[in-house]
């Protein structure tokens, strides 16, 4: 490994905190997790900006979990790559990648489009309301997760790649600025 490309590499595209590449299982999340408390402390965030954080991290983890190609799980755990990173703006990155059915890909994108056309108090409002009728909790075809993640953040990108007939490269991309109002009840 070449150290001083990946120090290059790291200076020019932001701290990295946390990059893993590989299959996850909910044991390694909370390790992870635990690693990112500790980057959190060292780093002096604030505690609404941690809590974002890892909040989004816990659901993107989970989404690769959950949605990760058939062909590609191996028991309850399944390949993906997520990388937590600060830019130079001092503002903070979550990014998943992974291998996801078209069909999960096609109840995705429709999910997420409504995600990203909402505002702020949009969001609340339809996060609240999905939260009181339990509509979507837990459910297989991306539900309440994603606008969690989207309240919590202040941008969020994504893309779905076609890959062959069954499957897509699915990219997810939130955004966490440095300036985080107090802690939001929902």
């Amino acid at each position: 490994m070449d150290l001083k490309a990946l120090h290059s590499f790291v200076k020019r595209d932001g701290i990295v905190f946390l990059t893993y590449g590989g299959f996850l299982s909910q044991t390694l999340i909370s390790g992870m997790t635990e690693a990112l408390e500790k980057e959190a402390q060292y780093n002096e965030l604030g505690m609404g900006l941690s809590n974002n954080i890892f909040t989004i991290f816990i659901e993107l983890s989970q989404n690769m979990m959950k949605y990760t190609s058939e062909h590609q799980r191996m028991s309850e755990s399944s390949e993906g790559l997520i990388i937590v990173g600060k830019e130079s703006d001092n503002s903070y990155y979550v990014i998943s990648q992974n291998i996801i059915s078209k069909s999960d890909a096609v109840s995705m994108n429709d999910r997420l489009k409504e995600v990203v056309e909402l505002d702020k108090d949009a969001l609340k409002k339809k996060y609240r309301e999905l939260r009181r009728s339990g509509r979507d909790r837990h459910y297989k075809g991306a539900g309440i997760g994603f606008y969690e993640i989207a309240k919590r953040s202040d941008s969020v990108e994504y893309d779905f790649i076609d890959l062959d007939e069954n499957t897509s490269f699915f990219t997810f991309k939130a955004s966490v600025g440095q300036k985080v109002k107090g802690d939001i009840k929902c």
